[in-house]
């Protein structure tokens, strides 16, 4: 059939069963006027038969709504729309040397029919279809006989851009939107790639670049002052699992991830770090600015409460440590941030230690 396919959809199936035919049915609709209209201009000029224009009236004008009725009463309307795709081929094949093999017109209508088979997407569809063509072509040619004439006037040739611009026109605007669809969708992918989706913060991988980016900026000294690294660690948090239950745990993720978001500057990258423990770069600063940073966090998680369990208390242990250039890699620093929270940890919790200088 020569009209303009619709385009699958990004990430998805390549065409939806339910609904191939209520897609290709405006399509098909336009393109067979098109394509009659190119064809009756071969017509026109070989002085054409009554039958062949009743033929041209039924194929180009009645077929499209024949075509969507058996799909949409067929009782599996996805098989009715591929035998029609294939009747749309059969077609195109019988016109051919019903034309008697006008070149421009031929060569259109079957390279139109054939890719609107490539973008369906459906496997080997464009091959049956293609097969089919030709095999009607060849009845037809042994049955008629007719006497081949491959030129095309000026006539054809205006007929036949139409349906070769609407073709363009109508694909090339699908592709687009497909296109835009396809930036949306990879955007809204890398942003669940980039974020935590119980705490809202960056995920380790995320948070971890934006570090190894701070380091790096530090040796090269690309970077005025040295960033600060936090670790954060909620107190006792298996003990609140076993007593509460997972439930409790969780919103006590979420909302220790939510008093670190909104504690941290815009410049800062907060992330998961695993399990409970959690992460802030704090970005080109002094100790007593992330110091400050890290007891606020602190002193916010301190004051939690949770409506299902409204006895629980909360503590962190938190662990600072300054880049410096004898950390080579990220686990370095990291290694140091990690010794200064277990330092926390074994002075007594809930309070923030800094990394011993080397």
């Amino acid at each position: 059939m020569p009209s303009p396919a619709p385009q699958p959809a990004a990430h998805a199936a390549p065409v939806s069963r339910a609904t191939l035919y209520q897609l290709i049915y405006p399509a098909r609709v336009l393109g067979m006027a098109l394509a009659g209209v190119a064809v009756g201009s071969v017509l026109f000029e070989q002085n054409a038969g009554a039958w062949l224009w009743a033929l041209l009236a039924a194929t180009f004008v009645l077929w499209p709504h024949l075509a969507y009725v058996h799909a949409r009463f067929s009782p599996d309307s996805y098989a009715a729309e591929r035998r029609n795709l294939l009747i749309d081929s059969l077609f195109v094949g019988i016109w051919i040397p019903l034309m008697h093999f006008n070149l421009l017109a031929s060569a259109v209508i079957t390279i139109i029919t054939t890719f609107d088979k490539v973008y369906t997407l459906i496997r080997l569809l464009w091959l049956h279809a293609l097969i089919l063509l030709a095999v009607a072509a060849a009845v037809v040619t042994l049955l008629l006989r007719p006497q081949i004439q491959l030129q095309s006037s000026v006539l054809v040739e205006l007929c036949v851009l139409p349906l070769v611009f609407a073709y363009t026109w109508v694909n090339t605007h699908r592709g687009t939107r497909l296109m835009r669809t396809i930036v949306k969708q990879n955007r809204q992918l890398d942003a669940l790639r980039r974020t935590d989706a119980q705490t809202g913060l960056q995920s380790r991988d995320h948070w971890m670049e934006h570090a190894t980016l701070a380091l790096h900026s530090l040796q090269t000294r690309a970077a005025t002052r040295p960033s600060t690294l936090l670790l954060i660690d909620i107190d006792h948090f298996k003990s609140i699992n076993d007593t509460f239950g997972h439930i409790v745990g969780d919103e006590v993720i979420s909302a220790v991830g939510k008093v670190i978001l909104d504690s941290v500057r815009s410049e800062d990258s907060a992330g998961r770090y695993g399990g409970d423990e959690f992460a802030v770069l704090v970005s080109q600063a002094d100790v007593p600015t992330a110091r400050a940073i890290a007891e606020r966090i602190r002193s916010q998680i301190e004051q939690l409460r949770f409506v299902n369990a409204p006895q629980l208390r909360l503590g962190s242990s938190i662990g600072l440590a300054v880049a410096r250039p004898e950390h080579a890699t990220l686990l370095d620093w990291i290694n140091a941030a990690d010794h200064a929270l277990y330092r926390a940890k074994h002075q007594g919790r809930n309070q923030v230690a800094e990394a011993a200088c080397a």
